[in-house]
């Protein structure tokens, strides 16, 4: 049997020695998931990182949006593909099974978006998502125009930019820090 590897290549503090209003927003997550998500360990001993990670990744992925829940995971599953982030993916990509209510998209989008099951909409979506992750450097107005054919406002093409542009940032946090996925994403909506 192989050893079981650490969560990541940095110390991961003890529950009892975090900070406690991060304990207290860990063990929330526990109580509703069953689990804490590696990714809460491995900052938590980086209390001021850990809020500031949080509350962004909080304010694109859970407020009102015209992005439903779902195409926002869409957003983190195909671009952390590209990224190589195996957290990423495994994580979001369970959660994408969940909101979407179907047990192939997630591999679909972490494989290749381009041949995914999605709609022309989403697909516009992706292309600018994935430009921003890959080649943000090139963006131009002129990558608006289809997100607006598509019936993008100014406001949803922002938040497709930012939540990219934040899991680039988290993605390679993860590939830095060999950040596993809890076993538990694996079996999730399958």
């Amino acid at each position: 049997m192989k050893p079981k590897q650490p969560i990541a290549l940095f110390p991961v503090p003890a529950l009892e020695d975090i900070e406690p209003d991060i304990r207290e927003r860990m063990l929330r997550i526990q109580e509703k998931s069953g689990f804490i998500p590696n990714i809460f360990l491995a900052l938590a001993g980086r209390p001021a990182e850990f809020r500031a990670f949080f509350d962004y990744h909080d304010a694109l992925m859970d407020s009102e949006s015209n992005l439903t829940k779902g195409e926002r995971e869409m957003i983190v599953v195909a671009t952390s593909g590209l990224n190589q982030c195996l957290y990423c993916v495994v994580a979001h990509g369970a959660i994408l099974r969940i909101r979407e209510k179907n047990s192939t998209l997630s591999d679909q989008l972490a494989t290749n978006y381009r041949k995914a099951d999605i709609t022309p909409k989403q697909r516009a979506m992706l292309d600018y998502a994935v430009k921003v992750s890959q080649a943000s450097h090139e963006i131009t107005e002129q990558d608006h125009a289809p997100l607006r054919a598509e019936g993008f406002s100014q406001d949803d093409i922002w938040q497709i930019g930012a939540i990219s542009a934040f899991f680039a940032m988290s993605n390679r946090i993860a590939n830095m820090t060999s950040l596993q996925p809890n076993t538990e994403f694996y079996g999730f909506a399958r």
